[in-house]
């Protein structure tokens, strides 16, 4: 297989792993080739881009041959064997070391300076370059993701020998590679372009894709993101705010039972909001300590006083004051954002339900006005029908959506997809702002 550029080799890769997009990625890309071909992966995944700085451990004496590598955070990695066969001693290789954490800490300080990193504690972490040679410096870097606290390490490149699993060991949870021809001599064969990445070009790239998805396409502006606080009576909710540049509306999620702020599939239709020029604001109705309450769980009545509540904080933050408010709930989250809609006239643009129980919000669902979608998966047959029953009670502008073949997570291939079209069209239709008359 010929690629024509890194950058058609990343488009190539990311379409191999769209399967993941509905978890919660990261994407880190190998400096300096490999970011290039990680920028189209966390393109086609929706997900945010970040480095991982390694550097390679070449023989004294003949520098293109890789004999380890190390990493940010002191990941090390030692191939013994051509370390062995190359006579290399452990003084030329404790010198080679010294040097090579030196440019490390440049670089590092270079493609990094004041931008944060972005976090990898319980993410899935797709470690990204431009192919395998001897895979020391993919090892090392798989290795800083997973001391960075990466839940998951998934190492994919475009090209790699046939013996590339075997050089890995265990340091990544899966491994993808697009071919491993069986004449192998170099990276640079498998590609049309080969042309040396520059530190700018990186540089570059990273600006273009921020520290979050970006929000509305061609604005040039970056999404900011931040982690805050929200008091709610006597309880503090943490949450996750998303203000792309120009946002024409902000989309509150309320999550369904055993869910969170961090549920992959409700960060996924984020990020798509996101990028249709929305804010998001997902947040934990519940504390940790209440999530084991199974009272607390299904108190709808609680989990709507309290998206009411927070709805009041969210109006009053700078960078979202002002903007009409949506919003998407899912399973038992879906019950409270209608009930929460019922108590708040006027002031709930839009609703999105995703695998909702609308039925939980039974009494009030006649005095909902916020045009209501309903999104229920073809073979989620109870919930269906539990949908279509509180939808003949809905006085107010309603749609059901049914998507073919999915069941109640939609997990299966394109449902999520789906899901994330539905919303964002329905949000971008009622949340923008209205003309002055």
């Amino acid at each position: 297989m010929m690629f024509l550029d890194r950058t058609d080799a990343g488009r190539r890769l990311g379409e191999r792993l769209r399967r993941l997009r509905g978890e919660d990625v990261v994407v880190v890309g190998l400096p300096r080739g490999g970011v290039p071909v990680a920028f189209e992966v966390a393109r086609a995944m929706g997900a945010p881009l970040d480095v991982i700085v390694v550097r390679k451990l070449g023989v004294p004496w003949q520098p293109e041959l890789g004999m380890g590598a190390i990493g940010e955070g002191g990941a090390r990695e030692i191939n013994e064997e051509i370390v062995r066969l190359a006579r290399v001693s452990a003084e030329e290789l404790a010198a080679v070391e010294e040097r090579e954490h030196t440019e490390l800490e440049r670089r590092a300080r270079r493609f990094r300076g004041d931008r944060p990193r972005v976090p990898l504690r319980g993410r899935t972490v797709i470690v990204v370059d431009d192919g395998i040679a001897t895979g020391s410096t993919a090892r090392a870097a798989c290795q800083v993701a997973r001391a960075q606290g990466a839940a998951r390490v998934v190492l994919a490149v475009p090209v790699a020998p046939p013996d590339w699993t075997a050089r890995l060991g265990g340091d990544a949870d899966e491994l993808v590679c697009l071919d491993t021809p069986e004449l192998f001599a170099s990276i640079g064969q498998f590609y049309g372009d080969f042309t040396q990445t520059s530190d700018e070009e990186v540089l570059a790239l990273l600006r273009q894709a921020g520290p979050e998805p970006s929000g509305v396409p061609g604005s040039g502006e970056r999404a900011r993101a931040e982690e805050v606080e929200v008091r709610a009576g006597p309880m503090r909710l943490a949450g996750h705010l998303t203000v792309p540049g120009d946002a024409r509306g902000v989309v509150m999620f309320a999550h369904g039972s055993g869910s969170s702020r961090h549920s992959p599939r409700n960060r996924y239709v984020a990020a798509e909001l996101n990028r249709a020029g929305l804010a998001t604001f997902l947040f934990d109705l519940l504390t940790p300590e209440e999530e084991y309450d199974r009272g607390k769980v299904f108190d709808i009545g609680l989990l709507a006083r309290r998206l009411v509540e927070v709805t009041g904080w969210v109006r009053e933050r700078p960078e979202v004051r002002g903007l009409r408010v949506g919003y998407f709930g899912a399973s038992t989250g879906a019950a409270a954002a209608l009930r929460a809609a019922a108590d708040l006239p006027g002031d709930v643009a839009a609703v999105v339900s995703r695998g909702g129980r609308p039925d939980l919000a039974a009494p009030r669902l006649e005095e909902v006005t916020a045009p209501t979608l309903l999104i229920v998966g073809g073979r989620d047959d109870a919930v269906l029908y539990l949908n279509r029953e509180a939808q003949a009670r809905l006085h107010c502008e309603h749609d059901l959506a049914v998507v073919p073949g999915a069941t109640h997570l939609f997990e299966e291939p394109g449902a999520l997809e789906a899901v994330a079209a539905l919303a964002r069209d329905w949000f971008v239709g009622h949340l923008a702002p209205v003309a002055a008359g």
